[in-house]
């Protein structure tokens, strides 16, 4: 657990308010009104990490970020989300490096993302660069 300020608390989670972190991924765009709410619990405990920013007046997820690995040799982090409220107060700063400890803890040093352009300088003082000569890459599935 790390204390952001005295009114945030980041902390790794195994399960969590489905609705609370459907209203997280809402805020980030990643929700369709499609998905089924009662997938949250196993999205939550089928993470290699899952970690919260606790608002600790309302006890509310404020913001969230996870990890996916095998747990041996490479992470991704994804999710990563604050509410528009409390961002630039360091909370999303908070998530990463208990995600990036999380990871070091288990002795998993390649550690990847996909960020949304133009967030270079929030990623780069955290220890992540471009991986120049690599694209990513998304998988379209037929409906």
């Amino acid at each position: 657990m790390i204390a952001v300020e005295d009114a945030i608390l980041v902390r790794l989670v195994n399960t969590w308010d489905a609705d609370e972190i459907v209203s997280l991924y809402r805020t980030g765009g990643w929700w369709k009104e499609e998905y089924d709410p009662s997938s949250i619990p196993g999205l939550i405990r089928g993470s290699f990490a899952f970690a919260v920013a606790v608002d600790r007046k309302s006890g509310r997820a404020i913001g969230m970020g996870r990890v996916i690995s095998d747990g041996i040799s490479d992470g991704y982090i994804q999710d990563l989300v604050v509410l528009p409220a409390f961002r630039k107060r360091g909370v999303g700063r908070e998530i990463v490096g208990t995600l990036i400890a999380a990871c070091k803890n288990a002795g998993i040093a390649w550690i990847g993302l996909i960020a949304e352009p133009d967030t270079e300088a929030f990623y780069g003082p955290l220890g992540f660069h471009v991986l120049t000569d690599h694209v990513p890459l998304l998988w379209k599935c037929d409906p």
